[in-house]
């Protein structure tokens, strides 16, 4: 017993390390070698497959040197990669150092498995305190440099996970296969929907959002939760208990399987208010299939380890009788131990391998334009065919056969009960995410008790999914880049994607500004823009634009601020894309229009990454709708790219009876965009 809960719990903290280091690697990725959008999206991709490419030597390097050299190797290089990423938040280093870590995870990976074949406590448990902890640590501070939050969980795990890799294992037996190549689709899986507490919380904001706001006006927006991340508490205790849980058996076994897939279907829809059930859904069902793959696991070769020591007495089975105690139609059973540990290896680096194309295929998708819609699927579908294709083991103790043929039997070793008890795991780890969950949250607040205001500071930033322009995650320094703006609009907001480190940059601005939002989905529900305002704000409405040859999804959210007295401001904020080669003038002119009936003649802002310069053809669509250039009286003002700014894309438009002053585009490198902002003047009630 003592050597299963060290082995599980070992597994499990190198998984939430790996995790952890991924989701600095695949945003560094895309923000350092990508170099702010200047690198080919077939480059970043051919980049980030190599790495899982290059691990497929593991298995052998494990086969040769030993898997317990390796392995500890391995672990030591994770450990260190990992707490320097924590010091280093930004530039070259901190790629090179995660793309360090993330090839030794995937070597200590293929280690570990060779010498595990019952990892789906281990995998289970880790993708669940991963989440526990990206939850209690608000998102990023896990995974990024921090405070001594981040510190400590990252010195404390780290600690733990060595100290447990130090110690002796049981010998494995031939099982194991299938467990291991599920390792990476779950990963993948979990950290873009089912156990995400940046996704909860968006799904949350779709379905309970607080502003006010007339129901059929704020279909396909989200507004600000109120206790946003505790859907994932429920999640994370349904994940758990279904893998831990014995696996069901006839026809029930199709629950498992069937939830996930359709969990993926309803991600595949994207739309915001199904992101609720689809993350409940996914969660539950991975957990079964887990459980059903974990099914084929049986007792170890020799009957050793799991549960006592070698022959009849001591828990498992006499290797005299059964050649090792695994039934030899499960996972390659009959084999010699180093064949079925580098059978694992594999496995494990195949699934990853898995992990890293399904990621790379949905999120270059925003950049190439091929559809992506089914790539969740087909991993759910993968997930719960190898669920389905897994005969469970008779139980321990059962008769079978012996030598094929009739008459007599023999106990032959079956699953093994869970080292973790299911129910109280579950239970404990539902209880313990509520509260990570409660603790992170804010409640945002914004009023209009002072009655309205002369004058309003409004700005128009890009946020570049809060990555700053060498590749630093930074909230706080986005947060100081709108400082003294009362409504802002915000670009490329980016709420929840696995591919930039699962955060959801948009509740950590705005908790860091003290300001409600309204938040329109553009690409997909993660993805979009939003309005942030110190006063309230109502009446949502958006509207998809044409796309004409633009691959990123693009749309225009308009609200309504409301400053008392019956003064309201109408707000367009927008992303323009432009087609390949051309400018925007057809998105332009859609939102032009919309801007104006929206408004329906009260006074009217429209803001954001235009992706136009003045003069071009989509800029003068505004004018013509008999807007006015805030702006203008500050040109040339160029926002892009923030360290050597020479585009004037970003801009803030408005009707004529707002009087535009103090025009500036505030100097920074939080984005690769710079914020505009212009002090507006209200016309006299």
């Amino acid at each position: 017993m003592r050597y299963r809960h060290v082995t599980t719990v070992t597994l499990a903290l190198g998984v939430v390390l790996l995790v952890d280091v991924l989701r600095v690697f695949l945003p560094a990725v895309i923000t350092i070698f990508g170099q702010a959008a200047s690198t080919p999206a077939e480059l970043l991709g051919a980049f980030a497959v190599g790495w899982f490419l290059l691990a497929l030597a593991a298995p052998a390097l494990t086969r040769r040197v030993g898997v317990r050299p390796v392995t500890l190797a391995a672990a030591v290089l994770l450990v260190l990669a990992r707490l320097a990423v924590n010091g280093q938040p930004g530039g070259r280093l901190q790629l090179w150092l995660a793309t360090a870590g993330l090839l030794a995870g995937l070597v200590w990976l293929a280690g570990a498995a060779a010498g595990t074949d019952r990892p789906v406590p281990g995998l289970a448990l880790g993708l669940a305190v991963g989440a526990l902890m990206h939850t209690a640590l608000d998102t990023y501070r896990s995974a990024f440099f921090g405070d001594w939050p981040a510190w400590l969980a990252a010195v404390a795990v780290a600690g733990l996970f060595l100290a447990g890799q130090t110690r002796p294992t049981p010998p494995a037996g031939a099982g194991g296969v299938r467990s291991w190549l599920l390792a990476g689709p779950a990963l993948l899986l979990a950290g873009m929907v089912a156990l995400s507490p940046a996704v909860a919380r968006t799904a949350t904001s779709y379905q309970f959002g607080l502003l006010h706001s007339d129901p059929g006006d704020e279909v396909g927006v989200a507004t600000v939760p109120l206790v946003g991340a505790a859907p994932l508490a429920v999640a994370v205790g349904g994940f758990l208990l279904a893998a831990l849980a014995p696996p069901r058996r006839g026809a029930w076994r199709w629950l498992g399987p069937v939830a996930l897939v359709g969990g993926a279907v309803l991600v595949a829809l994207e739309r915001g208010e199904l992101l609720l059930p689809a993350v409940l859904l996914s969660a539950v069902g991975l957990g079964a299939c887990l459980a059903s793959a974990g099914a084929a696991d049986g007792g170890t070769r020799g009957g050793t380890g799991a549960t006592g020591g070698p022959g009849p007495d001591g828990g498992g089975q006499d290797p005299a009788q059964d050649g090792g105690g695994q039934d030899p139609a499960q996972d390659g059973g009959g084999q010699d131990p180093a064949r079925a540990a580098a059978r694992r290896g594999y496995a494990a680096v195949a699934g990853m391998l898995v992990f890293a194309v399904a990621t790379v295929a949905y999120y270059a998708a925003y950049d190439l334009g091929h559809p992506n819609a089914g790539v969740p699927v087909a991993v759910a579908a993968l997930v719960a065919a190898v669920a389905l294709a897994t005969r469970p083991t008779p139980s321990r103790g059962a008769l079978r056969p012996a030598g094929g043929g009739g008459g007599s039997g023999r106990p032959v070793p079956g699953p093994l009960p869970s080292p973790l008890p299911p129910v109280w795991t579950a239970a404990s780890a539902a209880v313990l995410t509520l509260l990570a969950a409660i603790a992170s949250d804010e409640l945002l607040s914004a009023t209009n008790r002072d009655g309205p205001p002369e004058t309003v500071r409004v700005a128009a930033y890009n946020v570049r999914m809060g990555f700053g322009i060498h590749g630093r995650f930074d909230p706080d320094a986005l947060a100081r880049a709108v400082a003294g703006a009362d409504v802002m609009a915000l670009s490329e907001v980016d709420r929840g994607w696995l591919l930039n480190g699962g955060h959801d940059t948009l509740d950590l601005l705005a908790e860091r500004l003290d300001m409600p939002y309204v938040f329109a989905p553009a690409a997909d529900p993660l993805w979009g823009d939003a309005v942030l305002s110190r006063w309230p704000l109502d009446a949502a409405r958006t509207r998809p634009l044409p796309a004409v040859g633009a691959p990123t999804g693009a749309q225009a959210l308009g609200i309504t601020v409301d400053f008392g007295e019956d003064v309201r401001l109408a707000v367009v904020a927008t992303h323009l894309q432009p087609p390949p080669g051309g400018d925007p003038v057809v998105q332009a002119r859609a939102v032009a229009d919309f801007a104006v009936r929206y408004a329906a003649g009260r006074p009217l802002v429209v803001a954001g990454d235009l992706n136009t310069e003045p003069g071009d053809p989509a800029f003068a669509e505004f004018t013509r709708a008999g807007l006015v250039d805030a702006l203008a009286v500050a040109r040339p003002l160029p926002t892009s790219p923030a360290d050597a700014p020479r585009q004037q894309i970003d801009h803030v438009f408005v009707t004529p009876d707002l009087a535009a002053d103090d025009a500036a585009a505030r100097p920074g490198t939080a984005s690769d965009h710079l914020p505009v902002a212009v002090t507006l003047t209200l016309p006299p009630t």
